[in-house]
């Protein structure tokens, strides 16, 4: 019980370390038009894959990066290993001078689905255009508004975090399960 209480307590403080890590780096980051855009993707990005928007307490931590004002209940989660921001600027699509389609290339390494708690392992490369724009004087994103797209091992330690905190014999078997099934994939991954 001594054991199970303090793992409980550091994965919280491990969570908390991280959305303050990435709500204090916020405060530097303004994301003024001045800048960049593609640091805005690189940082909403960079949260979404640590987890940011997996649950719906925490999705704040990215909020002043979009132009949406609610994050919708996502019955599925993209797993990751990383993804890319083109940052070549003939290869995106212009607009006008404060409006751009930047392309972001994800490695997906599959989906894992809540509902059944079940990893459906899909290798393969996802393009998408994130529309940026500026909104009075700062970038935003304002689509696609993607599901979460979490690195693999962010996810496996939630995944772990959620059967512990799970007081249903079944569906702790379940997440067991899943986790399994993440670190299976993981490890099949790094063999190739």
């Amino acid at each position: 019980m001594v054991n199970r209480l303090s793992v409980l307590l550091g994965v919280w403080l491990w969570i908390m370390g991280m959305l303050t890590v990435g709500a204090g780096s916020l405060q530097a980051f303004i994301g003024h038009i001045t800048e960049d855009p593609t640091k805005i993707l690189q940082k909403y990005l960079s949260l979404d894959k640590k987890g940011a928007r997996l649950e719906t307490s925490s999705w704040q931590v990215v909020r002043p990066f979009v132009a949406w004002k609610e994050e919708p209940v996502w019955g599925h989660v993209v797993v990751i290993s990383q993804f890319e921001v083109v940052d070549d600027i003939s290869q995106w699509v212009i607009l006008d001078g404060l409006e751009a389609k930047i392309p972001v290339i994800f490695e997906v390494l599959g989906t894992m689905y809540w509902e059944s708690a079940t990893f459906v392992a899909e290798p393969h490369p996802e393009f998408q255009y994130f529309h940026i724009k500026a909104v009075q004087d700062r970038w935003q994103i304002v689509g696609p508004q993607l599901p979460p797209h979490v690195g693999r091992q962010r996810l496996i330690d939630f995944v772990r975090w959620t059967e512990l905190n799970e007081p249903e014999p079944a569906r702790k078997a379940l997440f067991v399960s899943l986790k399994k099934q993440l670190e299976t994939a993981t490890e099949k991954d790094v063999q190739k």
